[in-house]
């Protein structure tokens, strides 16, 4: 949903601050799980296991590691990953967005990373076992069955909440949830305090998610190394065209069918189109024309 920013952790792949677009998402997650795993590095090369060990030694001059032109040693942010609506991503993206969001809830808390994800559809196919297994602390309001509320709890109960506020909160390590009434928030609460933590002292400067193209680059890129040249043409006809064809790409681009369709599969692994649908033209996944050039400059 389109709010207001304050302090925010940047990517530079997206135009985007605060993501509105679930292509843009999918982007920003996955850019998330790389600042993860570039900071699990980190810490192995400090000899330390979480962000507050890692931190303290950064900032001893006499503990500081060495840095080397692949790896600088700075004090490292918090950084909260919030989904106000997981059912949009899922409903557009599925797996791939399963995928990030599992790993990170799963390991990302070491290295100070955490994730607050919500939901307005409590259904299996919106908070799927994979992502459950791997949020242990919960919280449930007022749902519509018994079945939404063993969805997000494994137990009954939050059918029977009363609603303004009533709710479930069952910590990690508990085996029940405790009952508790949440305060309403006004907009103008919740612009006080995102002022306030505005003028906190915080990061001494604005900070970037790793780029997408970093990785790729440096590491096995797979399919990337091999993209056919017309690649990007093929791309932007299809997200102009919103559809998935290769008859289309055939016309469009003057290509044989083996080709139009080998670069169908490219656009597949990139995440422009969905799968294979018998005779079906593909789902396209893009919606536009700028969603598109961000996803083109991660590649």
């Amino acid at each position: 949903k389109k709010l207001n920013k304050h302090f925010l952790a940047v990517s530079p792949d997206l135009d985007e601050e605060i993501i509105t677009t679930p292509s843009n998402a999918l982007l920003a997650l996955k850019a998330v799980e790389f600042e993860m795993e570039k900071r699990y590095d980190k810490l192995a090369k400090a000899g330390v296991r979480n962000i507050v060990d890692y931190n303290n030694k950064v900032t001893d001059p006499k503990r500081k590691p060495s840095d080397t032109d692949s790896m600088k040693h700075y004090k490292l942010p918090y950084i909260i990953v919030i989904i106000d609506e997981l059912a949009d991503l899922m409903m557009t993206s599925g797996h791939e967005v399963e995928e990030p969001i599992a790993r990170l809830a799963q390991l990302a808390r070491a290295v100070g990373i955490h994730l607050i994800v919500a939901t307005q559809r409590p259904s299996v196919n919106v908070i799927t076992g994979v992502i459950k297994a791997n949020f242990s602390a919960r919280i449930a309001y007022q749902v519509a069955t018994r079945i939404d509320s063993r969805t997000i709890l494994d137990m009954n109960g939050a059918e029977q909440l009363l609603g303004r506020g009533d709710m479930l909160f069952l910590p990690g390590g508990l085996p029940k949830p405790v009952r508790i009434q949440n305060a309403f928030i006004t907009t103008d609460d919740v612009e006080k305090v995102t002022n306030y933590i505005y003028t906190q002292k915080g990061y001494s400067k604005r900070y970037f998610l790793p780029s997408l193209y970093e990785k790729k680059s440096g590491g096995d890129s797979g399919f990337l190394s091999d993209l056919d040249p017309m690649f990007e043409d093929a791309a932007r006809v299809i997200v102009r065209h919103q559809q998935g064809s290769v008859s289309l790409l055939q016309r469009k681009l003057k290509l044989g069918y083996s080709r139009a369709a080998r670069i169908m599969d490219q656009l597949e692994q990139a995440g422009v189109v969905g799968m294979a649908d018998g005779s079906k033209a593909r789902e396209v996944k893009i919606e536009s024309d700028d969603q598109l050039e961000a996803l083109l400059r991660a590649l």
